[in-house]
């Protein structure tokens, strides 16, 4: 495969001097669940690399995302009247949602038991989780659909949902590219535990009951969202813009300037404007047309914007301001919604899709081998390398 190398000089001599700070103040997971992790990990042979842990958890959601997929691609199938997705794919969803969730838990805490921690380690744990955090929701959609009336999501909905969840992973890294500490979001550890139980509810109750009000004309769809933008607005941004307002009260702050502070939130921001441009004015609403698809774009130009600002925040250097991946995205935006696409908006869209899917597949493969030759060490395994 063509080899690039994405990380400059500066970048790698920034992750040289890079040391690990994070903060995790969550009671459920302080008090609760790292203890239950401290007794897994146990289990976890000595020979096996931590990344090997991770990138097993990041596959077990994506052959989840993969099956609903194939059951039900265009989020119909939980409508009233259809055929709906097989039981025993709810309850290998719990399954999966919830060993995924323990091995992004652990894999850390193996790094450390094995001796081997390192910025490879961590950029590929992040980076993984920024792609992931596109495909829980995407899969959780199919439990409400798009074509089942009020109690439904239409795909405006799912779009708006899927965006405030990066919004709030993002709002963490944002926060250590200004502070240098990592503060784990308390909606991580509730998030994944209500996934996992909702899954289990489905396949005990099933789906017709999420037709049904909670109460008066209020669904559990409702009640998601609420859910989502409540730990968002009200736990994830709060607790990121106090801790930031601390640091720069103790003059602790990594950056110098407002302006500074606040460039890694430049490229994502305009990559939502532009998506959600298309989504409003498209002729042929591709967002209904496509919405797994659609909403799958989303998540990869994200995941790749994201892998970018933890590098900068990683290697302690200037995010950039504007992403080249959003120029071709700029360009087919303003070609679809003024019409001069025509009856190829959605062919476009798909070769967009695929490019933008192998554009990040491929960044992640070069970066993973720039930093595995940079450190001298394998990516899934705990032998060292030789220097070149």
């Amino acid at each position: 495969m063509f080899s690039y190398q994405y990380i400059t000089k500066d970048q790698l001599a920034g992750f040289d001097k890079y040391k690990y700070s994070a903060v995790d103040t969550n009671p459920l997971s302080v008090y609760v669940m790292q203890h239950v992790w401290n007794k897994v990990v146990q289990v976890v042979p000595l020979w096996i690399a931590p990344n090997v842990l991770t990138f097993s958890g990041f596959l077990m959601i994506l052959v989840n995302y993969i099956l609903f997929s194939y059951y039900d691609w265009d989020y119909s199938a939980s409508g009233i009247g259809n055929q709906h997705i097989p039981n025993w794919l709810w309850i290998l969803a719990a399954i999966g949602n919830f060993l995924a969730y323990a091995l992004d838990s652990i894999d850390g805490k193996h790094a450390r038991r094995t001796q081997s921690s390192s910025p490879l380690g961590e950029l590929f744990d992040h980076g993984l989780d920024s792609w992931t955090a596109s495909i829980f929701p995407l899969s959780l959609f199919s439990i409400f659909g798009c074509h089942s009336g009020e109690s439904g999501l239409t795909p405006m909905k799912m779009y708006l949902v899927t965006s405030v969840v990066l919004f709030t992973f993002m709002l963490s890294h944002w926060e250590k590219y200004n502070t240098g500490v990592l503060f784990l979001p308390w909606a991580y550890d509730i998030s994944q535990l209500s996934m996992t139980l909702v899954y289990i509810l489905t396949a005990v109750v099933g789906i017709e009951t999420f037709h049904n009000p909670l109460f008066l004309r209020v669904y559990m769809a409702d009640f998601l969202i609420t859910f989502l933008v409540g730990c968002s607005l009200l736990i994830a941004l709060p607790q990121t813009l106090y801790n930031i307002v601390i640091g720069y009260r103790q003059k602790t702050l990594l950056k110098n300037s407002v302006y500074e502070g606040l460039l890694p939130l430049f490229s994502p921001s305009i990559l939502f404007i532009f998506l959600t441009v298309w989504t409003i004015f498209s002729p042929c609403n591709i967002l209904h047309r496509q919405p797994r698809l659609f909403l799958w774009m989303v998540g990869v130009l994200f995941s790749n914007v994201t892998c970018r600002v933890i590098i900068c925040q990683m290697s302690n250097t200037r995010s950039e301001v504007f992403h080249w991946l959003l120029w071709p995205l700029a360009l087919v935006v303003c070609l679809a919604v003024s019409g001069y696409l025509g009856t190829m908006e959605e062919l476009t869209f798909f070769v967009v899709t695929a490019f933008a899917s192998a554009a990040h597949i491929h960044y992640g493969i070069c970066v993973g081998k720039q930093l595995s030759k940079h450190f001298h060490i394998y990516v899934f395994s705990l032998k060292k390398r030789y220097a070149d």
